[in-house]
């Protein structure tokens, strides 16, 4: 197992607390120096605010970890390729790599719907490692969202009147 498989390991942990909140399964974790000293994960249903994905949650740790805005010199792992405001942040905050499992085709700004992360208009850009245990990212979304369609299914069905009489 390779190092980024074993720190993307980390935030498929991260991934599966939020599951367990009934949250989306998106996990993160941020590594200096070869030790992680952020991790979160999604908390968006818990909180009810839009801007507490994993992402974010995770580089405002690891400032209140260094002591600093600027992150430099760590690696960013994440489950889900981030979204526009998540890519945002990782500009911001100087994250000079970022490694994710699993593309996000509907929301994703590393590689599928724009490359804000290797934008050259911006101050910064990223070194970036996508598909890093893309199947098992990928999985454990696939089978949240399945879970919870099924869920939805059956309170349905349980609301409906009973017309067998």
């Amino acid at each position: 197992m390779t190092i980024d498989q074993q720190f993307m390991q980390e935030a498929l942990t991260e991934a599966k607390k939020a599951a367990a909140l009934g949250e989306v399964p998106i996990g993160a974790v941020l590594v200096y120096n070869g030790k992680i000293i952020a991790r979160a994960h999604n908390l968006r249903e818990t909180t009810q605010n839009a801007t507490t994905h994993a992402e974010l949650l995770a580089i405002q740790e690891a400032c209140e970890q260094i002591g600093s805005w600027r992150l430099e010199d760590t690696i960013l792992y994440v489950t889900l390729e981030p979204c526009p405001m998540c890519a945002g942040a990782i500009l911001q905050s100087r994250i000079p790599r970022v490694v994710y499992g699993a593309r996000d085709i509907k929301a994703g700004c590393v590689d599928s719907l724009y490359r804000l992360l290797n934008d050259a208009r911006f101050n910064h850009e990223c070194e970036i490692t996508e598909g890093v245990l893309s199947e098992e990212c990928g999985q454990i979304l696939t089978d949240f969202f399945k879970a919870l369609r099924e869920k939805k299914k059956v309170m349905k069905k349980a609301q409906q009147p009973n017309t067998s009489n």
